[in-house]
């Protein structure tokens, strides 16, 4: 979509719709996916595309059909056999290809495990901000309804939900629950 960054900043999150938001959401995630894809090197390209072509039904029909001449012209009668029976020239072949293809598809999938971690690390720091955002609004919330004296003491989490989550502390409760769960597995 050719929008300047100056106009998208501008018009960012100043939506007239829902569908015009999330429109606006998915051209911004699309952008920073294209800009990472853009700063990939030639190799990772290459891989990638080798990678690409060896997951379709193109790249299977092609080795069927390549095997299956290789096999009938080493295998008809009458004729001089390059690679026969056991095919030890085709073994070599396919061996030296899966290396290689083995090789091509690694280098994608690294590509896409730094875009995957890349996009965990965008939602957690965008979850993280949204966390601050809502204990701030609780704080105000609150601020306002001891001004117009509206009481909340009936909601004791209210108190617990107006601090600031820390990240460390959930990441210590995780691990100490994952370890609990990891022995409660492993003394059965």
């Amino acid at each position: 979509m050719g929008t300047s960054p100056q106009r998208q900043q501008r018009t960012y999150r100043h939506a007239t719709s829902v569908d015009e938001l999330t429109r606006q959401n998915v051209q911004a995630i699309v952008d920073l996916e294209h800009a990472a894809r853009l700063q990939r090197s030639l190799s990772q390209r290459m891989a990638n595309a080798v990678a690409s072509f060896c997951g379709t039904m193109t790249f299977v029909w092609l080795h069927v059909g390549w095997f299956g001449l290789w096999i009938g012209v080493n295998t008809w009668p009458g004729i001089h056999h390059v690679d026969g029976f056991p095919f030890t020239f085709l073994t070599l072949m396919v061996s030296l290809e899966a290396i290689f293809l083995s090789a091509f598809i690694l280098i994608a999938q690294n590509e896409e495990t730094r875009l995957a971690e890349r996009r965990n690390a965008l939602d957690l720091q965008i979850n993280l901000l949204t966390e601050q955002e809502n204990t701030k609004m609780l704080q105000m919330l609150a601020a306002i309804g001891k001004k117009l004296d509206v009481c909340f003491d009936d909601d004791p989490s209210l108190s617990v939900l107006e601090q600031a989550t820390r990240p460390d502390k959930l990441a210590e409760q995780i691990e100490r629950a994952s370890g609990q769960d990891a022995d409660s597995q492993g003394g059965h």
